[in-house]
């Protein structure tokens, strides 16, 4: 029922208990595979890389924030694959990536680390459970 999830995350608290979560779904079915979803806005990049030095370094630093989400899906006996999208607003990228695949369900966190986004534009999570053809667990 579970086997092909999308599990989106920023790097937030939020994002880590939905990755918590998503292991709970995918060890369900027993051979689940994970794929870890990454948007990075592309407004942040630009800062990133200025905050970081240069566009290795501001890489090197997204791969270590990912490295968490992938130990626990790796120590908890998953397949995962991890999906980078460094272009696009997180909503509408997250949307469109979930809509093309063939996911069982798509996990995210309730909240991100965007508060002053969330006031102006709304929530990210809550344009994904607007759009996201597939069911959507969102875990606060």
């Amino acid at each position: 029922m579970f086997s092909n999830l999308l599990l989106a995350i920023d790097g937030s608290d939020h994002s880590y208990r939905a990755a918590k979560k998503a292991i709970e779904l995918g060890k369900l079915s027993g051979e689940a595979t994970v794929e870890i979803l990454y948007v990075l806005d592309g407004s942040k990049s630009k800062s990133d890389v200025l905050q970081y030095g240069d566009s290795d370094s501001a890489t090197r630093r997204r791969k270590e924030m990912l490295q968490p989400f992938e130990q626990l899906i790796r120590e908890a006996n998953l397949t995962y694959k991890t999906t980078i999208i460094l272009a696009g607003t997180p909503a509408e990228s997250i949307i469109k990536h979930a809509n093309n695949g063939e996911y069982d369900c798509l996990i995210i966190g309730s909240r991100g680390l965007s508060t002053v986004q969330t006031m102006i534009l709304g929530s990210v999570s809550h344009k994904v459970m607007k759009y996201v053809k597939a069911p959507v667990l969102m875990v606060k």
